[in-house]
């Protein structure tokens, strides 16, 4: 969202109609992208200003980018409310008197206050309470199916990612070793690094202990350790290797799929 300017590489946005090169784009350009895309905060109490109403935290948006009058903004402040499970009478309310999880539903209200295309949700539900993780996901859920969204969803959580994605990439040191469709990953993880963040759910039942040595140990997270052919030492040009069906894995190239086999 080039909120932090990037040092190196690239940063592409496909619109639906063309390739958008973000990182090229102007102050008037890049305000004008930032309505298609918008963000949801890890902590639901530093991401909203004790100083300002709901209304005005929902207005804001509209505001920054001159978007209709008071009238219009305080209509969709409300829609936005009803959106979100919360009641529109709260509108004049300041952020001290709600709850974590009724908290970052004024979070997501506002990022959605832009009608974006894509929201990037931040550990959105890593500071709330299990039951109200839940009813926060559900949530999502909902609206990406009724406004036809795409989230890009970090988490640490493998049971929230279970829950909330179609595709999942497995990043390890900064690098996407892993990237497959949400089923095809959990019933078989290629990478060691995968396969160990997997090894470390728990189920509820006892023929399956956890393994936390597969973490902790250090081997997993450490690309000099890997075996061949995922080794990735700063000497080892890599690329993804498609398995079939969107599933691809970084190994070494000019590794064959027989590699991983063996």
């Amino acid at each position: 969202m080039r909120a932090i300017t990037p040092d190196q590489g690239e940063i592409i946005y496909h619109d639906g109609s063309r390739e958008i090169d973000v990182r090229a784009l102007d102050n008037s350009a890049l305000l004008e992208f930032r309505r298609k895309m918008q963000f949801i905060f890890q902590d639901p109490y530093s991401a909203l200003n004790p100083r300002m109403t709901v209304f005005d935290i929902l207005r804001e948006p509209l505001v920054v980018h001159q978007l209709g009058d008071m009238d219009y903004q305080r209509e969709m402040a409300t829609e936005l409310m009803r959106l979100v499970g919360l009641d529109p009478r709260f509108l004049n309310r300041y952020p001290h008197s709600f709850s974590g999880g009724q908290r970052q539903r004024i979070g997501i209200a506002r990022a959605l206050a832009l009608q974006p295309d894509l929201i990037i949700c931040d550990e959105p539900v890593s500071a709330l309470d299990v039951s109200i993780q839940a009813q926060v996901l559900n949530l999502l859920k909902d609206l990406q199916q009724e406004l036809g969204l795409t989230f890009v969803f970090i988490s640490h959580n493998l049971a929230v990612i279970h829950y909330i994605a179609n595709r999942i990439a497995v990043m390890c040191q900064g690098r996407i070793v892993e990237l497959a469709p949400r089923e095809a990953l959990f019933a078989n993880p290629v990478h060691p690094y995968t396969q160990a963040l997997l090894s470390a759910v728990p189920h509820p039942e006892l023929s399956q202990p956890l393994n936390f040595d597969a973490i902790t140990e250090g081997s997993a997270s450490d690309p000099g350790q890997w075996p061949a052919p995922f080794t990735l030492d700063g000497r080892t040009l890599t690329e993804f290797m498609l398995l079939g069906e969107g599933h691809y894995v970084r190994v070494a190239s000019g590794s064959k799929p027989s590699d991983l086999a063996a």
